[in-house]
């Protein structure tokens, strides 16, 4: 994290507090208010049954009275109940219907405050998820009929979690409303703000252009940098945002919204604290596939549309199967030719962490059968790492429904998605290894973020990339790589194994350069467990045994 970003996150506002005379006023008051409603309804409902009442004796009277009367005449009769009615009318019915009309009312403004608490963000007091895809469908097509700009800008606050995690829920909810009360009095009246979830913010600007749209947004990012310069009582805060406009670059309301998000991402990926406007350069991910997308993969879920295959790590010294790896393969009728679709699918749709924890489950189910001695591994990325929904508790309940034990499991983390929280992934991590649980990098030397891991987390296996293993046997450099590889892992006590082998060749160099494991279709291609691990190539060793043979300490 940039030291100059570190300053941005900080306290906006004053808290309110949950407990004391405070609440205890609103409950009394909103108790009373419950009464004064009771009492009012009652007293209405008297003086209605009063009034029915009241015009009931009275035009009983007029009628007898004009009974006896048209005995005598029947012009004098008719006109007495007339009158008498009338009067009868006029003296009930204003104090009958009064109320009625004065009851209606109070229900339309009721009605009209309940529609607009709907469409509100009880925190920040701006308008709300639902309130913006409304009002976006409503103004973006008043601006093409009337041929007139619309631009859209989305925000992400930067080092949001972060701030959540060092100061707390509470800080990050002062944090929400101190940059909702920046946007209220830092746009134009025209403008339009909303809280869409989450640390996300959208702003609508009708009648602008996509130049007018992005110099605002940045003017917007100067007042939450130093926000002292505007209003006395914010505080600085940093955030990533994307613009996009009708009709230049956009032509409807789909494309204005991935336009939008697809420059968020590119202002997040550029390094954050930047307001991005969309140009053809920026990779765009239309709505409709979005969705599309996160319900193929639910449905791949909730069918249970996945298969398992295992492939076999071999030490490269002894040639004995240490241990396999759990892959997955989508089968018919998914909507996905290869495992590598169904992930960009997961990712696109948001559904990735749901997905990757829906294969461990079944790889898991495939391997109950695995031979005591070896060790099975299975992919997770960081970004399900770092989600909610995983943690030591998680993976040993998973666990204890496959009946497999913790101390058998390495999860491998891949290093082509970035690592986002180091702390609170060293965190879990410690948690599931105190529970058994073992770890290894993935794909290490494809890229820098392999490096990262390694220097900021410890692993038990480190796993080479299988490009750098098939030049290491002609190029020098890569050799060097995988050297000092092999050099880092001793220092932590780890195995190294060699992805991607695939001729026999390649087995000296990697054996010289201190690779002590091996994978690869030469060694043993992807199968059915039962294919890939025959009883008769079992020696039983227990789980001692195995972690000693491939450099890791004893479990007691």
């Amino acid at each position: 994290m940039h030291d100059a970003r570190n300053c941005f996150i900080q306290v906006l506002s004053v808290p309110v507090p949950m407990t004391g005379p405070a609440v205890e006023l609103c409950v009394d008051r909103s108790a009373t208010a419950s009464a004064a409603r009771a009492m009012s309804t009652v007293t209405l409902m008297r003086r209605m049954l009063v009034g029915v009442l009241v015009a009931l004796a009275a035009f009983g009277v007029a009628g007898r009275v004009a009974l006896d009367l048209g005995r005598l005449d029947p012009l004098p009769g008719t006109a007495v109940a007339t009158v008498v009615g009338l009067l009868v009318a006029a003296l009930v019915m204003p104090r009958t219907v009064k109320p009625l009309v004065a009851v209606q009312a109070d229900l339309q403004v009721r009605y009209e405050a309940a529609v607009a608490d709907a469409l509100r963000d009880q925190l920040t007091g701006l308008g709300n998820h639902r309130a913006f895809h409304e009002d976006l469908d409503r103004l973006v097509a008043t601006a093409l009929s009337e041929g007139a700009p619309i631009a859209l800008l989305l925000i992400d606050l930067d080092e949001f979690k972060q701030l959540n995690d060092s100061r707390g829920h509470a800080a990050g909810d002062r944090a929400l409303r101190g940059f909702g009360r920046l946007l209220s009095v830092g746009l134009r009246r025209s403008d339009r703000a909303y809280r869409v979830g989450g640390d996300e913010f959208a702003v609508i600007m009708p009648a602008t252009d996509f130049d007018s749209a992005r110099m605002l947004g940045r003017r917007l990012l100067a007042q939450a940098l130093q926000p002292a310069m505007q209003h006395e009582d914010l505080q600085s805060l940093s955030f990533s945002g994307g613009v996009a406009a009708i009709p230049d670059p956009a032509a409807d309301r789909a494309r204005l919204y991935s336009m939008a998000d697809g420059a968020l991402y590119a202002a997040k990926r550029g390094g954050r604290t930047d307001v991005v406007g969309y140009d053809a350069s920026i990779e765009v991910v239309n709505e409709t596939d979005v969705h599309g997308s996160a319900a193929a993969i639910s449905d791949v879920i909730a069918r249970g549309l996945l298969s398992a295959v295992y492939q076999p790590i071999v030490a490269l010294a002894s040639g004995r199967i240490l241990g396999v790896e759990g892959l997955i393969r989508p089968v018919p009728p998914a909507p996905f030719d290869d495992v590598g679709a169904m992930l960009a699918a997961a990712e696109a749709g948001g559904r990735l962490t749901a997905l990757e924890l829906a294969c461990a489950d079944r790889i898991l189910a495939g391997a109950r059968h695995l031979p005591a001695d070896m060790f099975l591994t299975l992919n997770l990325s960081p970004a399900t790492i770092e989600a909610p929904e995983f943690g030591s508790s998680a993976m040993l309940g998973l666990l204890g429904r496959h009946d497999f034990p913790p101390d058998r499991l390495v999860i491998e983390m891949t290093e082509h998605h970035a690592l986002h929280e180091p702390a609170r992934v060293r965190e879990r991590l410690e948690a599931c290894r105190r529970a058994g649980i073992r770890f290894a990098a993935d794909d290490v030397g494809a890229g820098n973020a392999g490096l990262r891991l390694l220097s900021e987390l410890t692993f038990d296996i480190i796993k080479v990339d299988l490009d750098l293993v098939q030049r290491s046997a002609s190029e020098g450099p890569s050799g060097a790589v995988i050297g000092s590889v092999v050099e880092l892992a001793n220092r932590m006590g780890a195995l190294v194994v060699a992805e991607g082998i695939e001729h026999a060749s390649q087995l000296p160099s990697l054996h010289a350069l201190g690779v002590q494991a091996g994978q690869g279709h030469h060694l043993g291609r992807p199968g059915a467990l039962e294919d890939v691990v025959p009883e008769s190539r079992v020696e039983a060793g227990g789980i001692s045994a195995w972690r000693q043979s491939i450099g890791l300490s004893s479990v007691s």
